[in-house]
């Protein structure tokens, strides 16, 4: 009897998506649009929620008139100085913690004692501490960036191959080269994905921040937008936080393939 089987399709292709080129780009025109047919149509109420066009008006008139660079300098002031702090501070403390016994059980005491605190509320505590200048909001800052890169950092550095820290002792290696050669570049994926977590923690805490006694700063202008009922300042200032967002994301995503290319 003829074999008359034809050739079997491959079936193990695993959970693998895709992303599609220009899906995201149309998803945002796509409810920009409707957003806009909607106002225009009387739908949506722009007394409420102003349309695009609104915003985008108000943007460029907050940009010729300079105030935006104003609000936004002294966000991205606060925001570099105080994820920085809590940045290294917090890859200091992990990897003493991922390395030194003696420093994991009281190291991660505190910070499972303290990460918990939702850091808005120690607003006010900072104030009283470093008044309500600068000082306050970049230590709501650097603290709310501190535990979450305690912890990733640690984590990474317990996720190191051991096999691979012995093979570098027995060829000889010394424990500084052990940890810039092996630890470091091992656990780096793990605190560069927690910077992706913390940079968006501090995105929400320099707004809060803000809210609370701070004349210059986005948070500040879209509250004061919001106490004036100017709804179209209000989502430009909204708008801008995201595309600060997106800004910073675009960044890591560089930083990592720069960094990562070894993988």
């Amino acid at each position: 009897m003829p074999d008359i089987a034809g050739p079997v399709r491959f079936r193990a292709r695993g959970f693998a998506p895709r992303s599609i080129p220009g899906a995201a780009a149309a998803t945002l025109l796509g409810v920009v649009a409707l957003w806009q047919a909607g106002a225009s149509a009387g739908v949506i109420p722009t007394l409420f929620l102003p349309p695009p066009v609104s915003i985008v008006r108000a943007l460029y008139q907050l940009a010729i008139s300079g105030e935006l660079w104003l609000h936004l300098g002294a966000s991205l002031q606060r925001l570099a100085i105080g994820w920085t702090l809590g940045t290294v501070c917090g890859i200091a403390l992990g990897f003493a913690v991922g390395l030194s016994s003696w420093l994991r059980s009281p190291g991660m005491a505190v910070v499972s004692a303290l990460f918990p605190i939702p850091k808005i509320a120690l607003v006010p505590l900072f104030i009283i501490w470093f008044g309500i200048g600068e000082g306050s909001k970049v230590a709501t800052l650097a603290f709310g960036v501190f535990f979450p890169t305690v912890i990733n950092t640690a984590a990474g550095v317990d996720a190191v191959s051991r096999n691979l820290v012995r093979m570098g002792q027995a060829f000889g290696l010394s424990n500084a080269a052990i940890l810039r050669k092996v630890v470091l570049p091992g656990a780096l994926p793990a605190i560069l994905s927690g910077f992706r977590v913390t940079t968006s923690i501090a995105i929400i805490l320099l707004v809060a921040a803000e809210m609370i006694g701070a004349e210059r700063g986005i948070g500040a202008f879209v509250l004061q937008a919001g106490n004036l009922y100017d709804t179209d300042n209000l989502l430009a200032g909204i708008v801008v936080l995201s595309l600060l967002g997106q800004l910073v994301a675009w960044v890591l995503g560089r930083l990592e393939r720069a960094l990562l290319g070894w993988r």
